[in-house]
């Protein structure tokens, strides 16, 4: 997949737990664990607002683009 969503280290730097996490974003821990194993296939700009919100950071330090390479291999 082009797009790879980064959630591992902001909640680190923030020292949250992943239920921590998805409790203040409002989803299910399993399906944070979706999005950080990078097999989603789109997520919702209000998850995506929550996410920022919660972690106190930009779409940007949440989601990446990866080279079609990388996807592949």
């Amino acid at each position: 997949m082009p797009i790879a969503v980064d959630i591992d280290v902001m909640p680190a730097k923030r020292k949250m737990s992943v239920g921590e996490l998805a409790e203040r974003v409002g989803i299910t821990p399993a399906n944070l664990a979706v999005l950080k194993n990078g097999r989603a296939k789109a997520v919702r700009f209000t998850t995506l607002a929550a996410l920022c919100e919660a972690l106190e950071c930009r779409p940007g330090d949440l989601l990446r683009r990866e080279s079609e390479d990388a996807a592949e291999g």
